[in-house]
């Protein structure tokens, strides 16, 4: 993990990693491990663990811990080990803060507390007694697709006030509004979106949140070098390169499913076992996907054929 940049505080590329389950339910803590390497030696500045990803409402804690522990030994100071610590009861995720930061964690990840839909200045109180709990920097996500509840500019403004706070994971999907946040912030900007990468970077967006870089991380690494070199054009070409693999992966809203398919499928992972409410990807999205996987040059048709 190279020092923190005061515009770059978790790298550039950072892949919100699922958790690996064996086939009867259990954490699989070496498949975990061996994802995390491969993700690291694959260009990935840092992991999200236990977010969304990585089925955290459905994990408990002494597997969130064991996963956080297993997973900054395996990659040491190579990479920045960015904990969730999101939750709707804030007692609960300020246990998950200190106990992220127990394991080891290099820094959090804070989302808007969802379903609760509280106001601003419950957000703003919120975040602070999470943030507080540890001495670790933060990055806020702010997702209302998932959340029902927005971060507004004044809120921003005044989260920017704590010296712990330092980036921002967007999955707005809105441009304008983040630029316009980026402006009145000195907040580091993360796109949260695989797919609106390209145009968060040319709003001023520092680096990308993924998924689908499970699967083609080089390939957003290459994205986002080619624009920092002013090689637009080829940074385009990379981001319509990335396009049917993004939208098979992401298009139906359940990004784990498909992710965790596809890695099965590529034998990145053993199994492709869910936690309920997840279930598995229908045979429908499975075709999808492994035409997306064929046309990216990930799988070849006779190992496609064995699924």
């Amino acid at each position: 993990m190279e020092d923190s940049s005061l515009n770059q505080p978790f790298g550039t590329l950072l892949t919100a990693m699922v958790t690996p389950f064996h086939e009867d339910g259990r954490v699989d803590i070496e498949a975990a491990v061996a994802l995390a390497r491969r993700l690291i030696d694959d260009g990935n500045d840092g992991l999200v663990l236990n977010g969304t990803t990585g089925e955290a409402p459905t994990t408990h804690t002494p597997e969130k811990c064991e996963l956080i522990a297993a997973v900054v030994e395996a990659v040491g100071d190579r990479a920045h080990v960015i904990a969730g610590a999101g939750s709707n009861d804030t007692k609960h995720a300020v246990r998950m803060a200190e106990q992220a930061a127990e394991a080891g964690a290099h820094g959090l990840l804070v989302v808007t507390p969802y379903y609760s839909r509280p106001s601003q200045r419950g957000i703003v109180a919120h975040t602070r007694a999470v943030v507080d709990a540890t001495e670790l920097p933060v990055m806020l996500y702010d997702i209302p697709g998932r959340t029902g509840v927005r971060l507004t500019t004044d809120t921003y403004k005044t989260l920017d006030e704590h010296p712990q706070i330092v980036a921002v994971k967007d999955a707005t999907g809105d441009l304008a509004g983040a630029a316009h946040n980026m402006a009145a912030t000195s907040f580091a900007w993360y796109s949260g979106d695989d797919g609106l990468y390209l145009p968060f970077l040319a709003q001023g967006a520092v680096g990308l949140v993924s998924v689908t870089s499970h699967l083609a991380s080089k390939d957003f690494v290459d994205l986002y070098n080619s624009y920092a070199r002013g090689d637009h054009d080829s940074a385009i070409a990379h981001a319509r390169a990335l396009d049917q693999l993004i939208d098979a992966v992401m298009g139906s809203g359940q990004g784990v499913v498909l992710v965790k398919e596809a890695l099965k499928i590529l034998g990145i992972i053993p199994t492709s076992t869910l936690r309920l409410p997840h279930v598995g990807a229908s045979e429908t999205e499975i075709a999808a996907l492994t035409s997306a996987l064929m046309a990216y040059g990930l799988l070849d048709a006779a190992a496609s054929s064995q699924h």
